[in-house]
């Protein structure tokens, strides 16, 4: 038979609940030791960032303006201006048209023009009719004088010979004297006789020259209104005067227009000048000084260039900084053609310098990730950053040569200190 054993039940009993306290003192350090554990570091596709490594040595400091065209210089437009108050009545080139300067590219009209050139000619071969009529007339009335004068030339002469003679035929005795004093009396009239008939020729001689002149006066005056129509008239047949492209008005004319004169029917630009306008934003635009090095993309060739002018003004968050072109232009470069520009504005020497991340602007301490020697994981860094240009920024605290950062945005990591790169 059975003997029952309380001391042993009670004894295993003490076993159990010790092994129970146990495991629950096991289990309580297990959770306390899981909840102190760090989170697992994020993983970053490594095909997804953009790395670059710290350098030494010179970096160029450059601005870009990303957005520009390419417009016309102030001595390549040639505007038009309407002569006289016309009509258009055929536009014959169109904005875009290549020209030369003989290209008649729009006809006006004006019908009071046509009749003041009508006139005008009338009025010249009035004028020139009579100044031939004025001019035969004095010539006439000279000829009369010229014949007078010489009638008493020739009067002059004769007494002046019959004086001499009478004079030694006196001293000879073969005429008295009052014969003599009468010849000399004579021939001393004459003289007096002749010069005021030479006085009277020079006279009429200078008022027939003024009296010319001034009807010559009135033919130039009619000739030089005549060429005025016929200039202005010509002017209707509108040419382009210089060789280049036809630009754009801001107004564009239309046919049955009424113009005014001095209004601006067409405007020329020559291919062969043209300027870069870029637009740089203020932040950058405070160290570009006039003659910087530039160079401007056209998306068909880099050609170099200067800064030839800072607009004063700022638009929108930019400055118009101009940039005069030192060499040819390429194939299909216009007025208004879209361009992008880097301007140089010092050279650094002996620098440190990474690759200008994402996000960032210059003399502040950017946040960056360091790529561990092994390229596993990457951790973060403070770095202290100074002067950037388009492509590098300048490194003065926070990374030494040969380290390795991730430049793109990682704007989705800013709550960890570290990744895994994969």
């Amino acid at each position: 038979m059975d003997i029952a054993r309380p001391d042993l039940k009670k004894k295993k009993m003490r076993q159990y609940a010790v092994w129970a306290g146990i495991a629950v003192v096991l289990l309580t350090v297990a959770v306390v030791a899981v909840s102190r554990l760090k989170p697992a570091a994020p993983s970053v596709d490594r095909s997804t960032i953009w790395p670059d490594t710290v350098k030494r040595g010179p970096m160029v400091r450059q601005v870009r303006g990303s957005t520009g065209s390419l417009v016309p210089r102030e001595d390549s437009i040639e505007l038009i201006p309407a002569q006289t108050d016309a009509t258009v009545v055929r536009i014959i080139a169109l904005p875009g048209a290549k020209v030369t300067p003989d290209t008649v590219v729009m006809d006006l009209s004006d019908p009071q023009l046509e009749q003041q050139l009508l006139s005008a000619q009338s009025a010249l071969k009035g004028a020139q009719a009579d100044y031939k009529s004025l001019q035969a007339t004095l010539n006439s009335t000279l000829m009369d004088k010229k014949i007078a004068a010489a009638q008493v030339n020739a009067s002059y002469t004769q007494d002046q010979r019959q004086a001499q003679t009478d004079e030694a035929l006196y001293k000879l005795g073969v005429v008295s004297g009052l014969v003599s004093s009468a010849s000399k009396n004579t021939a001393d009239q004459l003289t007096a006789q002749k010069k005021l008939s030479e006085q009277q020729l020079d006279v009429n001689a200078k008022a027939i020259e003024v009296q010319l002149a001034s009807a010559q006066t009135k033919v130039e005056q009619a000739k030089a209104q005549l060429d005025l129509y016929e200039k202005q008239s010509e002017a209707l047949h509108v040419r382009a005067g210089i060789s280049g492209v036809l630009a754009q008005l801001p107004v564009p004319l239309q046919v049955g227009q009424h113009v005014t004169a001095g209004t601006s029917v067409a405007k020329v630009i020559q291919l062969d000048k043209l300027k870069a306008a870029l637009q740089i934003a203020e932040t950058q635009a405070r160290d570009i000084q006039i003659g910087q090095p530039a160079s401007i993309d056209t998306h068909n060739g880099i050609i170099p260039g200067h800064v030839s002018r800072i607009d004063p003004s700022v638009l929108n968050g930019t400055v118009t900084v101009d940039v005069a072109l030192d060499g040819p232009l390429p194939a299909g470069a216009r007025p208004d053609l879209s361009v992008e520009g880097t301007i140089d504005l010092e050279k650094l020497n002996d620098v440190l310098y990474v690759g200008r991340p994402a996000l960032g602007n210059e003399n502040s301490t950017l946040s960056l990730f360091k790529i561990d020697p092994d390229g596993k994981g990457a951790t973060r860094v403070p770095v202290k950053v100074g002067r950037a240009s388009v492509n590098n920024i300048q490194v003065i605290e926070g990374l030494k040569e040969g380290d390795t950062v991730i430049l793109s945005d990682m704007s989705r990591q800013d709550g960890v200190d570290r990744i895994r790169l994969e």
